[in-house]
């Protein structure tokens, strides 16, 4: 994997095709710590597999973090003796350190690890790194949690597991069903931009990097496995929670306070049909209402606030036109720079003219309601008078949204609309222009990274 980042656009995914002579395909890490008794036959098993089943080149990676006993010299041995088989050394402890050394340094377009207990079934590793050769994802982990795994476990794991993952979907908002499944792949483009924001050292590695590639919308693809528990797991439970907890708490206040880059993650492919040009579709319309909802909310606050109000010194008509009156200019305001993206004065007097129409439409349902309400009952109490106000509202509200889109702001540019920005292949007001012409064109495939 290339170290060299730049914060760009990442090419489109394309069909990954092997090339002997340059790097294999796949490069599956094993990352081991004191594992001198169960390394080979872990080794040789996963080689003869991939040898036998895998149509495409690929590598073996021993990744030993600071063994004490005599790991790293099979490692060496399996290396010299397996051409496909390679030996890395760390100094320092840990699943995640191991994983960001190796990943960082390898030059495959896709990589994978698993644990050295090989718990999970060695057929779903074509299945698993399938989705990301053909393009159609970023990242893909081993479930033990979907309905057609078939796991053999203690009630303790399984508890623990299950307890786990619903705590990462009620704190973190997650949607992946399996976070600690030792059987995960990511493309080597999406590693190179992703790895690097991934703090954990650690068994929460892979909890963090699910989460930000989940957050910034990346695709994670997730495999059905069959899984054996491993009676001789090294991993210690309670340390182990406890440092997964923790990082649960710093990763999910990094996302509250907007700490993570990731933006520069965020639908970074060429290839989303959300960005395609499309006659007749109406663009931002989901945007759009997310906005004015909340404006509307609290554009509604402020109107019953202040009808209330003036209600205390004049009749109901005159309070509702006034609190109407005032509220419908912030609202003007409000939907003008927060739903429909619109900056500067440049339009603002004939927004709000085309908006006082609008309050004009308001005002008549909300007071020929008010009307029909003191015909039908005379004196009517505060408290209705404030319901039939609310439904009207709400009739109110629907109409408004219409005319704002289509008469007061439309066709107004999409922010996300590149043809909107400067053209950076446009290098004419360049200092040294003529020096410029091997730039990268951050819109080719090709050349973006």
């Amino acid at each position: 994997m290339r170290t060299d980042t730049v914060w760009g656009a990442l090419p489109a995914r394309e069909h990954l095709l092997a090339d002997a002579t340059v790097a294999p395909l796949l490069d599956v890490t094993i990352p081991v710590h004191n594992e001198e008794r169960d390394l080979e036959p872990c080794v040789r098993r996963l080689h003869g597999h991939l040898a036998a089943t895998f149509p495409y080149s690929f590598r073996i990676t021993v990744a030993d973090n600071a063994s004490t006993d005599g790991t790293a010299e099979v490692a060496v041995r399996l290396a010299a003796e397996i051409p496909e088989v390679r030996a890395y050394r760390l100094e320092e402890k840990g699943r995640g350190r191991a994983l960001r050394t190796v990943w960082t340094d390898s030059d495959a377009p896709v990589l994978a690890y698993m644990d050295v207990d090989l718990s999970t079934g060695l057929n779903a590793l074509l299945p698993l790194v399938a989705p990301l050769i053909s393009g159609h994802s970023d990242l893909a982990i081993g479930s033990r949690l979907s309905r057609s795994s078939r796991v053999v476990r203690g009630p303790k794991r399984e508890f623990i597991s299950r307890s786990y993952n619903l705590i990462l979907k009620s704190s973190l908002s997650a949607r992946f069903s399996d976070a600690q499944c030792g059987f995960k792949a990511i493309r080597g483009d999406v590693a190179e931009r992703l790895v690097p924001m991934v703090k954990d050292s650690g068994w929460f590695f892979d909890t963090e990097m699910l989460v930000l590639a989940e957050r910034a919308g990346l695709r994670i693809h997730e495999v059905p496995v069959d899984w054996v528990d491993d009676p001789d797991s090294r991993v210690h439970l309670v340390s182990t929670a406890v440092a997964d907890l923790r990082g649960v708490w710093r990763v999910g206040r990094a996302l509250a306070v907007g700490a993570l880059p990731l933006d520069r993650l965020a639908r970074p492919f060429g290839d989303d049909p959300r960005d395609r040009q499309i006659s007749g579709v109406p663009r931002g319309l989901a945007r759009q209402l997310v906005g004015f909802c909340v404006v509307g909310a609290l554009s509604t606050l402020l109107y019953l606030l202040l009808y209330s109000v003036f209600r205390t010194v004049g009749g109901p008509q005159i309070a509702n036109g006034a609190a109407l009156l005032v509220s419908a200019v912030v609202n003007t305001a409000a939907n003008r720079r927060l739903t429909f993206g619109v900056r500067g004065r440049r339009g603002a007097v004939r927004h709000q003219a085309q908006g006082l129409v609008v309050f004009a439409i308001g005002l008549a349902l909300t007071s020929g309601s008010l009307a029909a309400l003191d015909a039908a009952s005379g004196d009517p109490a505060h408290s209705t008078e404030l319901a039939v106000l609310i439904a009207a509202n709400l009739a109110a509200t629907v109409v408004r949204f219409l005319l704002l889109r289509a008469w007061v702001f439309p066709d107004l540019p999409d922010p996300r609309d590149r043809s909107e920005l400067p053209d950076p292949r446009d290098r004419s007001e360049l200092p040294d222009a003529q020096d410029r012409s091997d730039l990268p064109d951050p819109y080719d495939p090709r050349t973006a990274r």
